[in-house]
């Protein structure tokens, strides 16, 4: 077997075997997470994460283990962004304790198959007109200003969003408490719960957020714009994305109580997307910057608006998630 084959047969089984331990061992069904074991689990995802960087140092050299940490810093960050909607979202629904964490899995689970079609598409999409990493560039540079100006006040509502507008209209809704069920029956006809919608709801947005996250990281691991992707930049893309994702099920349980103690991460997040964006559309004069460069540029970044958050909160800001409810 090849270098390349060994590495891919690799993460094919660590992924498999990770999502058997999470359905397994991690999430059972009617069984709540305490904030020891949410710990314990994202110190279990974020190990899992550095060790295939460690294999990946020793199998395909420094430069693609660089990409690979690079990139997955800058999805992970992108994440706990991602975790604060989730938050709302469940505390909207009231979710119970009980139902989270089976809940949170399966949007996991199905934010994983659309992020690979998603991926799958992009690298065809841009294998075929290379020219559309610019129109990504653009686009990252608009969204990481808006977020960089975005108020504290501007919070994200699940009632006014599309997907729970659309799925309100086109489906039977039922309101009755869910008790782990997702659809029930009543009177002969069949009726989604508001568990069911919750699911659709982490995945939706997940997918929101891939619009973001995929051009980054394509930007981070293409040298240039006009190259074809190879097998391993393929590699750093799949698997920065997806042992990201596999992380937010513990990280949604070991961050809802600290809502407000990230209130500046969204302006590192945007310095970083704008950062990308400048980076991909000064490549179309031939100016490239090193993956180096990127990987300190991103941890100066969100290391400085994380510890900015924990000295200066922002005024009038919510109180912080209650632990009794979600």
């Amino acid at each position: 077997m090849t270098v390349d084959q060994v590495t891919y047969l690799t993460f094919g089984i660590v992924l498999l075997l990770s999502i058997v331990i999470d359905m397994g061992f991690l999430s059972k069904r009617n069984k709540s997470i305490t904030l020891k074991s949410a710990l314990y689990q994202s110190i279990f995802w974020v190990g899992l994460s550095i060790a295939f960087f460690v294999f990946l140092w020793f199998e395909q050299g420094e430069k693609v283990a660089t990409k690979y940490i690079t990139a997955y810093l800058m999805e992970k960050s992108l994440s706990i962004d991602n975790v604060f909607v989730f938050i709302l979202i469940f505390s909207f629904f009231k979710v119970k304790e009980s139902d989270a964490a089976r809940a949170l899995l399966i949007g996991v689970l199905l934010a994983i198959v659309f992020r690979i079609i998603f991926i799958a598409l992009g690298i065809e999409l841009i294998n075929r007109f290379h020219w559309l990493l610019y129109i990504f560039g653009g686009f990252l540079l608009y969204t990481g200003v808006k977020l960089f100006f975005k108020s504290a006040e501007e919070e994200y509502n699940p009632g006014d969003t599309k997907i729970f507008k659309w799925f309100s209209t086109f489906f039977r809704i039922s309101h009755l408490e869910p008790n782990g069920r997702y659809i029930i029956r009543s009177k002969g006809k069949v009726f989604f719960t508001t568990l069911f919608l919750v699911v659709m709801m982490l995945a939706a947005t997940d997918i929101v957020f891939a619009v973001d996250s995929i051009p980054t990281v394509v930007s981070l691991v293409k040298d240039r714009a006009e190259d074809p992707f190879t097998a391993d930049d393929k590699l750093v893309i799949y698997s920065s994305n997806i042992f990201a994702v596999l992380g937010l099920r513990s990280l949604f349980f070991l961050l809802r109580g600290a809502v407000n103690k990230f209130d500046y991460l969204q302006q590192g997040i945007a310095v970083v997307l704008i950062f990308i964006g400048v980076k991909m559309l000064i490549e179309y004069f031939d100016i490239h910057i090193s993956i180096y460069i990127s990987l300190a540029i991103i941890v100066a970044s969100l290391t400085f608006s994380i510890i900015y958050s924990q000295y200066k909160t922002r005024k009038g800001t919510p109180p912080e998630v209650n632990d009794g409810s979600i």
